[in-house]
């Protein structure tokens, strides 16, 4: 029963080393095998049980007089435990977390946003977007061929060859965007 404990838990840590070094390239290929059918099912989830499972054995193992049935009982629930705690508390927290932070230009046009640099009646300046946890600055113009001050509030009409063609953001647009 030792050597499989002791098994168990050098299987848990050289497994931890290897994803550390070749993490992305695993999680790939265990996405390809299973699917994303079972997220329950994951490598870090199964090892990090399969590692308390050893070591809680071989604590148990060591420090109690307690028979082997119950000591394997008990590392089994321990493992358990330590499975649900990584899957709730670490797994589906960063899968919920997972977002890009890239976009299309085009996926801005109905966006409001915030000259940061003031735009001509011809020519260009600059606006400020929120997109996702971010802002991006992108290069605008006055869609009404008006100046648009630094500090005011726009929405994108159009985008064409990577510009943003802007308008004011009138008091009635801004309560319409509000209800």
């Amino acid at each position: 029963m030792d050597t499989l404990f002791w098994g168990l838990f050098i299987f848990g840590i050289l497994y931890s080393v290897v994803t550390l070094i070749f993490g992305e390239i695993l999680s790939h290929a265990f996405d390809s095998i299973f699917g994303e059918g079972l997220p329950f099912l994951q490598p870090t989830v199964l090892v990090s049980g399969l590692t308390a499972f050893g070591a809680i054995g071989i604590l148990l193992n060591r420090y109690t007089a307690w028979q082997s049935t119950l000591i394997l009982v008990v590392a089994i629930a321990g493992a358990l435990v330590v499975c649900l705690l990584m899957y709730f508390l670490y797994i589906r927290p960063m899968h919920n977390t997972e977002n890009s932070t890239g976009f299309s230009i085009q996926d801005l046009v109905g966006k409001v946003g915030e000259v940061s640099i003031s735009i001509p009646s011809v020519g260009y300046g600059e606006v400020t977007l929120r997109i996702g946890a971010g802002l991006t600055n992108q290069i605008a113009a006055s869609f009404d061929k008006e100046n648009i001050p630094s500090g005011t509030t726009v929405v994108v009409i159009n985008v064409a060859e990577d510009t943003l063609y802007v308008s004011p953001l009138t008091k009635e647009m801004l309560s319409l965007q509000e209800n």
